[in-house]
């Protein structure tokens, strides 16, 4: 029996639902999840669609990097490979090419806090990593560095990364990513929005420290 069949369900449902949410479409994107303590992870593969793939087509990578299998794994696979060694708290990550992400990834400038739930993703604004040719080392250096002390990032000229918990909090940070991109993008059809203060956003992240928990919940 695979010890590690129900994370790659989990793996296959989160980029089953990218397709749906028209986050990533055909063979674009790939999802990651983290196994273990080891540095070993499960990663979507290579050139298959979601719709054609199955559980077992989820690829274990080594703490090595070496894939494990006879499917090959995505070309970022060094992408998620560095955010796991860099980020411990990362515990899966989504990596996709969504219509307004990518739009403003084009334009390669980073977002700034023109809305509070731009502190979600850790800080006053969401950084554009400078543009590398897909799948190189160079790439996975430039987003590193745009993820310093963020959860996700735009990819020059290319699409967005982030990076959750599990599995499930990763897709839902990056169908709200991709949402505040929507937002952003459409505010500037009317011109430059009105941002808030760093005060502002420092209050904003500070709350987001202890929402959602449990013992704080009467303070929403």
């Amino acid at each position: 029996m695979d010890a590690n069949l129900p994370q790659r369900e989990a793996l296959l449902a989160t980029v089953r639902v990218l397709g749906a949410e028209r986050l990533s479409v055909g063979t674009t994107g790939n999802a990651s999840l983290r196994l273990g303590t080891d540095g070993s992870y499960l990663i979507t593969p290579t050139g298959l669609p979601a719709e054609a793939c199955t559980a077992a087509d989820m690829v274990v990578m080594a703490p090595d990097g070496t894939p494990q299998g006879v499917r090959a794994p995505s070309s970022e696979w060094r992408l998620h490979h560095d955010i796991y060694a860099a980020r411990p708290e990362a515990g899966a990550i989504v990596h996709a090419h969504p219509p307004f992400a990518t739009a403003l990834a084009c334009r390669r400038t980073e977002i700034p806090p023109f809305h509070y739930m731009i502190a979600r993703f850790g800080g006053p604004t969401v950084r554009c990593a400078g543009y590398a040719t897909f799948g190189t080392q160079a790439l996975s250096d430039l987003a590193l560095a745009a993820l310093r002390d963020r959860r996700a990032c735009l990819l020059a000229n290319h699409g967005m990364v982030v990076f959750g918990r599990d599995s499930a909090h990763a897709l839902m940070l990056a169908i709200e990513f991709e949402m505040l991109c929507e937002q952003y993008w459409r505010a500037l059809q009317l011109g430059e929005p009105v941002l808030l203060s760093d005060a502002e956003m420092a209050e904003v992240t500070e709350r987001f420290s202890w929402y959602g928990q449990p013992q704080d919940r009467d303070r929403s």
